[in-house]
């Protein structure tokens, strides 16, 4: 009996070495791939690190997340580069905060054997990464440009903008797309700059509800008779809709944005925001790590441009300009 009883143990012993074996086997065999948000707290980028999470569980792959203190912190992208890389990571996810001053981090990647993918924004130059995830920013203005156009009928426009802040690409794709949507002549998808022509205030919100609220405060004290209002994303919108409500104007100004989160699907539906465009930084960042996932087991690298999608939200539909209502909108916030 005794004998049957050290047999036994031994066996079990056996197995559980196995079992560590395999285990430290597929640890070092798992893909490690980084995600760099600009930042922690704007609810796109929350799901952004959702999606890539449930991917790479769903994948085998090892997720290493990071973010920037603000949007802007180069500094601290720079860093969740060297960190990640230092840690083994053999694809890194990036929403660049700055698109010109985060390249030579890049660059310093890719030359130990990384592949660099850019979501949501792109990098200055576009060939700084291997490939681009994103929203046609431009696309995305042109929309809700559109729409606010149409919306305004023959009444005269007083436009405010609610900015990102200078020089980064998303931000002014979006804003010069509004502008040439709304019909304001000499604006291009080439443009480099902000285009203010029609403009009677720009603010810089960097996509910040508080940041917002005070840029719309700045702008009433600049002209009043703002009538409608550009938001760069719905943190910003939502605290432009507070400055206007507090001089009681909420229901003169037509305040369109970007993103079609379901925070701000629901402001569209309860009439805070008159018009959205919608994105997917769900799909940007599960397809990031599928391509991680895919680069780690076959060397091929992911390459280009592929554009992730955009549709325009409103409950205000307007004859000639292609919309989804908020019930569209809620069952496909986030890209869910």
């Amino acid at each position: 009996m005794q004998k049957n009883k050290m047999v036994l143990a031994t066996a079990v012993l056996a197995l559980s070495a196995a079992a560590i074996v395999t285990s430290a086997v597929a640890q070092a065999n798992q893909p490690i791939i980084g995600l760099i948000t600009k930042t922690e707290t704007n609810p796109f980028f929350v799901k952004m690190k959702e999606g890539a999470q449930k991917e790479a569980t769903r994948l085998g792959a090892k997720l290493m997340t990071a973010a920037g203190k603000q949007d802007g912190d180069n500094a601290g992208q720079v860093t969740a580069i060297e960190n990640m890389v230092a840690a083994g990571a053999k694809t890194i996810l990036i929403t660049p905060s700055d698109s010109k001053a985060i390249v030579p981090a890049i660059a310093k990647a890719r030359a130990a054997g990384v592949m660099v993918i850019a979501l949501d924004s792109p990098t200055e130059p576009a060939s700084a990464v291997d490939a681009l995830f994103a929203t046609n920013n431009y696309q995305a203005g042109i929309l809700i440009g559109k729409w606010a156009k149409a919306s305004m009928g023959s009444k005269k426009a007083v436009i405010a903008t609610l900015d990102l802040f200078p020089g980064h690409p998303v931000g002014i794709a979006r804003h010069n797309g509004f502008l040439e949507g709304f019909g304001v002549k000499g604006v291009t998808s080439k443009s480099p700059d902000l285009v203010n022509t029609s403009v009677v205030c720009a603010q810089d919100s960097f996509g910040d509800q508080a940041k917002g609220q005070t840029a719309m405060e700045n702008c009433l004290q600049k002209n009043p008779d703002i009538n409608v209002v550009y938001t760069i994303n719905e943190p910003a919108a939502a605290g432009a809709y507070q400055a206007l409500k507090a001089a009681g104007k909420e229901k003169d100004v037509l305040i369109v944005s970007v993103d079609g989160g379901c925070a701000g699907v629901r402001n569209v539906q309860a009439g805070v925001i008159g018009a959205t465009s919608q994105q997917y930084p769900l799909k940007m960042a599960s397809m990031g790590v599928a391509a991680g996932v895919n680069y780690a087991k076959t060397g091929k690298k992911a390459s280009g441009y592929v554009d992730t999608g955009v549709a325009l939200i409103t409950n205000k539909a307007i004859a000639g300009v292609k919309s989804n209502d908020g019930k569209f909108g809620l069952a496909n916030c986030w890209g869910e």
